[in-house]
């Protein structure tokens, strides 16, 4: 029994060895927990390929749309190819066309394309199926996909477009906030788990967090 107990131990150690490797580290070394929110911005650690994949290199927000000046908000994550921008006054992201009141200087991911995808290393709290929500903008109708452990855990989930043509500033069709409790559902198991946000069809979202509310079943 010792003996089978000391295999088991070192596998998992073996597989959680293997996983850190090839998927890098949570932000900071803190895991996100879930249920609960998944703030965006705190993707894994180790780059492209390892922690995201990104269409270009460049972070098209910190330190390039909001220019390097030694603050937080401006330099967050800058050097990283996934796009990070925060919520603004000037009628940018506190316009009369949100569908929700929106708070200011919160970090986002933006400037999504299709096959773009980002990890986070969670921890699982408590075995369930939980509704998927989303603080979201998208300029037309478009979908992502959640993978647990490098399997489809959701298939495709609608992102309703925040197109407003009432709106005539156009690089604005980009800055109307919106969110929905339940854009569709997910089944985890506690535990630690390497979830995969997957951009799908369309892009041209800014994506703040993921909420995984109340259970199920």
């Amino acid at each position: 029994m010792k003996r089978n107990l000391l295999v088991l131990t070192a596998t998992a150690l073996i597989l959680s060895a293997f996983i850190y490797k090839n998927t890098g580290k949570p932000w900071h070394g803190k895991m996100q927990q879930l249920p609960g929110r998944l703030e965006c911005e705190y993707y894994d650690e180790g780059g492209e390929g390892i922690a995201y994949h990104d269409t270009d290199i460049v972070n098209n927000g910190s330190g390039k749309l909001n220019p390097a000046n030694g603050t937080f908000l401006n330099e967050f994550r800058m050097n990283e190819g996934v796009d990070i921008s925060y919520t603004k006054t000037g009628n940018i992201d506190n316009n009369a066309y949100n569908r929700v009141p929106r708070d200011l200087n919160k970090l986002y991911v933006g400037w999504t394309k299709p096959d773009e995808w980002i990890n986070y290393t969670v921890k699982v709290t408590k075995t369930g199926t939980y509704p998927v929500g989303v603080l979201y903008t998208s300029n037309g109708d478009g979908s992502i996909s959640l993978d647990i452990d490098g399997k489809d855990a959701t298939g495709l989930l609608r992102i309703a477009s925040t197109h407003d043509d009432r709106d005539t500033v156009a690089w604005r069709q980009w800055h109307h906030w919106n969110a929905s409790d339940s854009i569709g559902s997910i089944t985890l198991k506690k535990g630690i788990h390497l979830l995969t946000l997957h951009i799908v069809t369309n892009g041209n979202m800014n994506l703040d967090y993921l909420n995984f509310g109340k259970a199920i079943k």
